[in-house]
């Protein structure tokens, strides 16, 4: 039994770091994930620290060197593409009933440019409205509520959960008003 313990407390060694490694590690993300080319510099950062970490010998600033190489490659051959991340982002939260401030949010997280965010949002067919109501039927609340005494005694979560969702007031009060369909 205690040689059971002793083999779960062993630590995992991690690989060593090559210029080759990166490149797998990155190549690997990259099929299984679309992502902005900051978000994909902070993963294999994280790569590079954590065996670096492990490594007092290893030069992380060399690495940090491939790192940009890599990166400059990939955007150049288009493996890595902010404006089409940002542009599939948009499309999938809109659908989901987001709000543009909440969108922005998360792409500002990912590491793409605001303007660039602004303008692509501002190309998108976009009804607050409807989104606002895609939220509400989600979180069966204004409209979609069960009972009539529930949606009295919930109005202001329920108008709390539409203004942290990142629409304004006036939707919010108008999606609330609204009549069951």
């Amino acid at each position: 039994m205690l040689s059971e313990n002793k083999k779960e407390c062993v630590k995992k060694i991690p690989r060593k770091m090559t210029q080759q490694r990166l490149k797998n590690i990155a190549l690997y993300y990259l099929k299984r994930f679309e992502t902005s080319e900051a978000n994909l510099r902070n993963v294999l950062k994280k790569r590079i620290d954590a065996y670096a970490y492990y490594d007092k010998n290893f030069d992380r600033h060399e690495a940090y060197i491939w790192l940009d190489n890599l990166l400059a490659n990939f955007v150049e051959l288009k493996y890595v593409d902010d404006e089409r991340f940002a542009e599939m982002k948009i499309r999938a939260y809109l659908a989901a009933g987001k709000s543009p401030r909440y969108i922005s949010g998360k792409l500002k997280e990912k590491g793409i440019d605001e303007h660039l965010v602004d303008n692509l949002l501002s190309e998108q067919e976009f009804d607050p409205l409807e989104s606002a109501l895609k939220l509400a039927r989600k979180k069966k609340i204004g409209p979609y509520c069960q009972s009539i005494d529930i949606r009295k005694e919930r109005r202001s979560k329920d108008l709390a959960i539409l203004v942290r969702a990142g629409f304004d007031y006036d939707i919010a009060i108008k999606v609330l008003d609204m009549e069951e369909e």
